[in-house]
């Protein structure tokens, strides 16, 4: 291995930042490289609060569990975790409406298939073919409060697609504690400064006390003030508020609810939108709102008036823009998390974006070279997913049946991304979505949002009309019949939670570590 410093390997990596962005850097990073060739140091301070209140998640959270041999029930048992199955949209089309967007397949299998041959059979007078959630086992599980991870019915066995919530809070303790054990060192202390090479690379950070703390590779997890890759390097920022003009959140908990719905709940309101977030402890509550059209207070005394439980703690405000940096990656500095930009937790994927930008980044993990065409890769790929990410958040304020509120009004009328509309204009046709490249969000995932707020297609696929009806009208009532059963079999997501909170671990990893890729 060559000695010059510009292709040495690197021998130190600060991550400048906790949280749930911090830590999971920290005990990824150290996991591949097992702290063999490089150092690893995290600085966090505890006099400076985190946002922490992304606790929903999506079911690739699994895979980083994985990777870092997290036993799932001690998981559940330590964040205070429950089940998640869907996301719940209501009030989004008209009052009292609602639907689901499920995780997993259609019936049996992955893919479209099942999707046209339904609105094939719905396009026949006089038969039944059901609603779309019929088909789908976790939006049935939903419906029931059910839950567990084995769906079975009769001479079927089938794995089941989930993800969690969780106390962010505890979350990044109980990885604070995976990255230690695998040598992570930890810094309680305020950053108040940077030093900079000629060559414009980051070569330190200054911390309160009068030290300098010198690093190869940077990750900034700072939050909001982004505090190298904007305070340091200044890349600039993509504000999307003229397509996401929600600019605050208020949250507030309260205390648990006894039958733990196994899914997050997003209900519309005169000015946003309110999520709600079932865990063992207590219930996450919030209101992503626009200032323009409501005030702090009365955003926080309709938050209230509207909890599931009784309050469990005070009101929290959080202002922010949404959009993305310029650049995630730039000279020897990677921003992970709220740092790299913020998309609204419409969908749940505040985590997940931390997990894909760790994932991508030790998959180009560098040396001392830096090559520049994997940071343009990186950034290119990075910049794809956050797009991606916002066109579905988008369609949910465009595609609204909220008249006569300015706020939905206004997002109705709104110049919508080329992207987006290609894919509404597609669907239009015969309900064909199709992914591109490593796309998120799936077919079956658009198909769910496209359906539940009414951007329904003109017709079916023509395909279908090669599959005689009767076949399918004999097909689909038993692929129904047999997810109602299956789910009925199932317990209660109360009970299901409940047996493993109660459990005491008597084993090792329960699954083994899998490899990362960003395919």
């Amino acid at each position: 291995m060559s000695d010059r410093p510009d292709t040495a390997p690197i021998r130190k990596v600060i991550i400048v930042g906790g949280g749930t962005a911090g830590w999971m850097s920290a005990a990824a990073i150290a996991k591949l490289t097992q702290s063999r060739f490089c150092e690893i140091h995290l600085v966090e301070s505890s006099a400076i609060g985190i946002v922490g209140v992304g606790e929903a998640t999506i079911p690739p959270i699994r895979q980083i569990n994985r990777l870092l041999e997290i036993d799932e029930d001690e998981f559940v048992r330590k964040t205070k975790a429950t089940f998640k199955a869907a996301i719940q949209f209501c009030d989004w089309t008209t009052p009292g409406s609602a639907y689901f967007h499920a995780f997993g397949p259609l019936g049996f299998s992955p893919g479209l298939a099942l999707v046209h041959r339904w609105r094939r059979l719905r396009a026949e007078r006089g038969i039944d073919a059901g609603e779309y959630d019929d088909y789908s086992i976790t939006a049935q599980a939903a419906h029931a409060g059910k839950f567990h991870r084995t769906f079975r019915a009769t001479n079927m066995q089938r794995p089941v697609d989930y993800a969690f919530h969780f106390d962010a809070g505890l979350y990044a303790q109980f990885l604070r504690e995976i990255a230690e054990k695998q040598g992570v060192v930890r810094h309680d202390a305020k950053i108040v400064g940077h030093q900079l090479r000629k060559d414009g690379f980051v070569e330190a950070i200054l911390l309160e006390a009068g030290e300098k703390l010198e690093g190869d590779l940077f990750v900034d997890c700072s939050g909001f003030r982004a505090l190298l890759i904007e305070g340091a390097l200044g890349v600039g920022y993509e504000d999307w508020s003229h397509w996401l003009p929600c600019d605050r959140a208020v949250a507030m908990p309260s205390e648990p609810m006894p039958d733990l719905p196994p899914y997050t709940q997003a209900t519309a309101r005169d000015a946003g939108w309110q999520w709600r977030i079932p865990l063992q402890h207590r219930t996450g509550n919030g209101y992503v709102y626009c200032s323009r059209f409501i005030g702090d207070d009365e955003a926080a005394a309709e938050l209230a008036s509207n909890l599931p439980t009784a309050p469990a703690g005070d009101a929290r405000l959080v202002k922010f823009r949404t959009g993305r940096r310029q650049k995630f990656w730039d000279k020897n500095v990677v921003t992970i998390g709220l740092s790299s930009g913020f998309l609204e937790p419409l969908e749940s994927t505040s985590i997940h974006l931390i997990q894909t930008g760790i994932e991508k980044l030790l998959n180009l993990f560098p040396d001392r070279s830096f090559r520049q065409a994997d940071i343009d890769f990186y950034n290119k790929v990075t910049a794809r997913e956050f797009e991606q990410v916002r066109d579905l958040i988008v369609f949910h304020y465009a595609a609204n049946g909220r008249h006569g509120q300015p706020l939905w009004d206004q997002c109705r009328e709104m110049a919508l991304p080329d992207s987006l509309v290609e894919k509404m204009e597609l669907y239009r046709g015969y309900g064909r979505v199709f992914r591109t490249e490593d796309e998120l969000f799936s077919p079956l995932s658009w198909t769910a949002v496209f359906e539940g707020q009414g951007h329904n297609a003109e017709t079916f696929d023509p395909l279908m009309l090669g599959l005689p009806t009767d076949v399918i009208a004999s097909h689909l009532p038993q692929i129904r019949s047999l997810i109602a059963a299956g789910v009925q079999a199932m317990p209660s997501h109360a009970d299901f939670v409940r047996q493993i909170a109660d459990a005491k671990r008597t084993t090792g990893p329960a699954q083994p570590p899998v490899g990362l890729s960003i395919s």
